[in-house]
């Protein structure tokens, strides 16, 4: 080939090649425009539309507050004085969290005591959960129609009623749940203290029927509990004696029944108790 020829040759061939890489780079700055800027978040498609959860109550199980096994395995006295200040949670089929905080319990110490359902030792399918492992619920129903609420503790049939709560969340929901089974006065609005203060109107307002007895309140992820918020003050509390066990002679008068003294939350104020607090010691037991 003449040198002429050939020089042409080489001129075209290095202007195609100019052409090949200007086109490159044009495509990569077109590309570079349609990615992201590292300096912004890559927004995924839209949310669905819906009652939205904090990600820390996603579940009952990720959540740190939640209390283990490890609280309910201790006898019924100090179990009893340990629920108060502490958070009952509900999570109703919809996602709906309904909170309170125990104020009000009382410890039945098993087959010595007269009052207890497992006086003498006795099980029956009933009462089963109270011979479960801490931390098991026994519900059962009281007049053919309305529930109570305990937690097994440590020592074969004791536990712990769980007699009232502070609303704290979900209250026009519990609301609406203890005016489908309240007697009377069905035309007035129940009053914020009037919610959760008593065992049966505590499980009325949170949803809690049979269908909970024998449930594990450490693993449950329908109801749990949760550790008093940080920085919460110890309550000053009140020992007196429990509620509606007259028939249990002498048993009904120890001062078993533990409240947090000044809560208008509570089912029962015994101003006697109150005035003398010293019988809160459990060596009275």
């Amino acid at each position: 080939m003449p040198a002429r020829g050939a020089g042409q040759l080489s001129r075209r061939m290095g202007q195609k090649k100019q052409r090949l890489l200007e086109a490159r780079r044009h495509q990569s700055l077109t590309d570079g425009a349609q990615m992201p800027s590292t300096m912004e978040p890559c927004l995924g498609p839209p949310a669905p539309l819906g009652p939205q959860r904090s990600i820390y109550f996603s579940s009952p199980k990720s959540h740190s507050a939640q209390l283990g096994s490890e609280f309910f395995d201790q006898p019924a006295v100090p179990l009893a004085r340990a629920f108060l200040g502490q958070v009952l949670v509900r999570r109703l089929d919809d996602g709906t969290e309904l909170r309170g905080r125990i104020v009000e319990t009382e410890a039945y110490l098993g087959p010595e005591d007269a009052a207890a359902h497992s006086r003498g030792g006795r099980q029956t399918p009933r009462n089963r959960g109270m011979f479960m492992k801490p931390g098991t619920l026994y519900v059962y129903i009281i007049y053919g129609m309305y529930f109570c609420m305990n937690v097994s503790s440590r020592g074969d049939g004791a536990c712990v009623l769980l007699r009232a709560l502070e609303p704290l969340g979900g209250l026009e929901t519990m609301r609406q749940l203890r005016s489908t089974l309240r007697k009377g006065a069905a035309g007035r609005a129940l009053r914020d203290r009037e919610l959760c203060s008593g065992p049966s109107k505590l499980c009325q307002a949170m949803a809690i029927d049979k269908s909970f007895d024998q449930r594990d309140l450490a693993k449950d992820e329908a109801v749990w509990l949760e550790r008093s918020p940080p920085g919460s003050r110890e309550p000053a509390v009140v020992a007196a004696a429990r509620v509606g066990i007259g028939q249990a002679g002498e048993w009904a008068q120890k001062p078993l029944r533990f409240y947090v003294q000044g809560s208008p939350w509570v089912s029962v104020v015994d101003r006697a108790a109150e005035q003398n607090s010293q019988a809160c010691s459990d060596k009275a037991f």
